[in-house]
């Protein structure tokens, strides 16, 4: 036997014009790429390089961004689903493990994740020396390298952006904020979330409040830019429902009394002459204020109660029904402001600036 013969001249040479040139001991040993025929390719000043343990970048240059999210995905996750598999059809031009496939138990999050979901205030991928991964808790996986594991109790359902599993928005800024030590840096991140409509106020706080992050000062201030900002938002986005969908005119942020009685409560909107309140809900749970939330909900249904006793229709609304459906909710409204002249008279109140 001529042990000088190349080892495996086909299939590396096949390989080394993949499209995607980031691959698993696992997926080359399928194309016939022994340990040894790997080992040999990535000697010092070899074609290939080993870029994670058990991951080889298939080029001796630098990795792109790409290839850095997808060897990450690569170490941390299970191996991909084979083309090849039963019940999963071959992406069009398909022809090797390199085209996009879903990956199992490991999601890219944190500030890799905020830059794939389009925030400005995010770095740009080739400047993170660390891809945060998330992958279950359960999982016998060590940071290495540029991958930075972080675990969770169970894994959210990913946004599959440019063909890469990313946690949700409010996860990836909680994974995000437990590395940043820089109070500015957390702000932009949390208001860049909730003012580009990314998400609501309250879906951050609990992120926050689950990763035990609401201790930390600079955090409570940014969140509480947050929720001052998710409550400004909110009310332009209920001003332009009024004008957009042709409402009657209301008066704005009242506070209601009886006349020479007690105060009935403030509210977002009101139709006098149709009796009709509306109310925002911007309520957001926060760490060790469970009796202050309680007392607040009490407030809400106090509130509601009483008025609706006295013949005042209220309609309660959530910033995220806003932004998600504005046109159900203005019909909602327009539905109770007609509902007006077959009720009984509602009891005479005092309308006050708020």
């Amino acid at each position: 036997m001529n042990h000088n013969t190349p080892l495996s001249p086909r299939p590396l040479r096949h390989l080394s014009h993949t499209q995607r040139r980031v691959l698993t001991a696992a997926q080359l040993r399928t194309h016939g790429v022994t340990a040894a025929d790997t080992a040999e390719q990535c000697r010092p000043g070899g074609p290939w390089q080993q870029i994670l343990p058990g991951v080889f970048l298939l080029h001796p240059g630098p990795p792109t961004s790409e290839e850095r999210l997808h060897a990450v995905l690569l170490f941390a996750g299970r191996t991909p689903v084979s083309e090849s598999a039963p019940g999963i059809p071959v992406q069009p031009g398909a022809e090797e493990p390199h085209a996009p496939r879903p990956y199992t138990d490991a999601l890219i999050t944190g500030l890799a994740a905020l830059t794939l979901h389009g925030f400005t205030s995010a770095p740009p991928l080739t400047s993170l020396d660390k891809i945060d991964v998330l992958v279950h808790r359960l999982r016998r996986l060590r940071s290495h390298g540029c991958a930075h594991i972080v675990r969770t109790p169970s894994l959210p359902a990913p946004s599959y952006l440019t063909g890469v599993p990313v946690a949700p928005v409010p996860r990836a800024l909680a994974d995000a904020v437990a590395e940043l030590s820089d109070a500015g840096a957390v702000r932009r991140l949390l208001t860049e979330a909730v003012r580009a409509g990314h998400c609501e106020p309250a879906a951050v706080v609990r992120e926050l409040t689950q990763a035990r992050l609401l201790s930390r000062p600079h955090v409570v201030d940014a969140v509480d830019s947050l929720l001052a900002e998710g409550r400004a938002i909110a009310e332009d986005r209920l001003y332009r429902m009024v004008r957009e969908y042709g409402l009657p005119d209301p008066v704005w942020n009242v506070d209601l009394r009886l006349p020479g009685g007690p105060h009935l409560g403030g509210l977002d909107a009101y139709w006098p002459e149709q009796a009709v309140a509306l109310e925002l809900d911007t309520r957001a749970p926060r760490p060790g204020h469970r009796q202050e939330d309680d007392a607040l909900w009490s407030e809400y249904a106090r509130k509601r109660e009483h008025l609706e006793r006295l013949g005042i229709t209220v309609v309660h609304v959530t910033p995220r029904k806003l932004r998600t459906a504005m046109e159900q909710q203005a019909a909602v409204v327009r539905t109770a402001l007609m509902a007006a002249n077959d009720r009984d008279p509602a009891a005479y109140v005092v309308v006050l600036p708020r």
